[in-house]
């Protein structure tokens, strides 16, 4: 006889569950906590310092356990391998994540070697989880994304290795390195699912890829970045940011059809990846000094990365529940609710410099209003039971 296991609950059946309710949580509360630091109204010690923790939560907590959920199942799915971790294990997992999110405010109770080693912790945890039932299968071409959990893994050790050794361009380097690896991670996985969306999503229509543009779109974000990490500006990092411009539109324009803008699930995804190629046109703006560098970086952020996440978790979470694959009128109006933080935290300050502190709080309680209803409608689809009374 067997005992039974201890996290033998819908939360823990797959990857998705557990990590999509850790990343809407931690969308909400860490916007929150963030909030309170910033206007002077909780002052708490932290081992990364206000700033850095505020963008490091942000990519390696929020964004880390949306790619956790998203990767864990995808990649379930591609090996149709029952090595991807559920359960105890899963539930393991997850408690690497948080403890990561909480040792931060342990900081002069643990040395910040302790606290640098748990939130470090994660990445390799998942990047092992998700090698397994590749390499299992032979799936070797899937290994790439065990690579970008690794550079992220990099990203997140050169951020601590400046905090520890009181090097703060390293903790910078991490942290562009990340936000590098979290968009790039973003356009590779959008070359597989955005074709294939707007099929199920739209019956009749079939959509062909480009590899000119594919691969086009891709280098091009690469060399961006790579000049971005380099600390490259002026003419040459203007001319390599309009290039990714103007690859990534093409690529978009190819998979686009007008009828998208009828499917929230399609047109969420859509107005996202307009945000990263928004990033691409700002950067290249700031490398003359026509804007200020933090535009693009939440074009990229805010935009991009919280515009993608939230409506990748809308559909995935339907899907692999056994739901039919049509959002809530609540859920479509939180896609627009972001997307319109998104535009008042990048494009407003151009127009209104002065208001720059207020247009970053407005912005923030669209993005808290965004996620909250993510929360309130998604946690009971994340926690019960599939519908077709199928496993998973």
């Amino acid at each position: 006889m067997t005992s039974p296991k201890l996290f033998d609950y819908p939360l823990f059946a797959l990857g998705f569950r557990a990590f999509f309710v850790l990343a809407g949580l931690s969308a909400l509360l860490l916007i929150v906590l963030w909030n309170a630091i910033y206007n002077g109204k909780l002052s708490a010690a932290n081992y990364f310092g206000s700033v850095n923790w505020h963008a490091h939560e942000m990519l390696l907590g929020y964004s880390a356990a949306v790619i956790a959920g998203f990767l864990l199942t995808a990649v379930k799915n591609w090996t149709s391998s029952r090595l991807t971790p559920t359960g105890d294990q899963l539930a393991t997992l997850c408690l690497i994540w948080l403890y990561g999110r909480i040792a931060p405010f342990y900081a002069g109770l643990l040395p910040d070697a302790v606290i640098a080693a748990i939130d470090f912790a994660f990445l390799p945890a998942l990047a092992y989880q998700i090698a397994k039932p590749i390499l299992a299968t032979r799936q070797y071409v899937n290994l790439i994304f065990v690579g970008i959990l690794l550079l992220l893994t990099a990203a997140n050790g050169l951020i601590h290795a400046g905090i520890l050794t009181s090097a703060p361009h390293l903790t910078w380097l991490g942290l562009q390195l990340a936000v590098a690896t979290i968009v790039l991670l973003i356009l590779v996985i959008a070359g597989r699912v955005f074709p294939f969306f707007t099929e199920r999503g739209l019956p009749g229509i079939r959509v062909n890829s480009q590899p000119l543009y594919e691969y086009g779109a891709i280098g091009s974000a690469v060399l961006v970045y790579g000049l971005l990490l380099a600390g490259v500006s002026g003419t040459v990092l203007a001319l390599a940011s309009s290039l990714a411009v103007l690859f990534n539109f093409a690529r978009v324009w190819g998979w686009y059809v007008q009828r998208v803008w009828y499917v929230p699930l399609l047109w969420v995804l859509y107005a996202g990846y307009g945000w990263i190629i928004l990033g691409f046109g700002l950067t290249a703006l700031s490398a003359y000094g026509k804007v200020l560098p933090s535009l693009p970086l939440h074009a990229f952020t805010v935009g991009g990365i919280g515009v993608l996440t939230l409506g990748m978790m809308a559909r995935v979470s339907l899907g692999h529940t056994g739901r039919a694959l049509r959002v809530s009128n609540a859920m479509a109006i939180g896609f627009i609710l972001l997307n319109v933080a998104a535009l008042i935290r990048v494009l407003l300050p151009l127009a209104l410099p002065d208001w720059y502190g207020t247009l970053v709080y407005v912005s923030m309680l669209f993005w808290l209003a965004a996620f909250a209803l993510f929360f309130y409608v998604y946690s009971p689809i994340l926690t019960a039971p599939r519908v077709d009374g199928q496993a998973g």
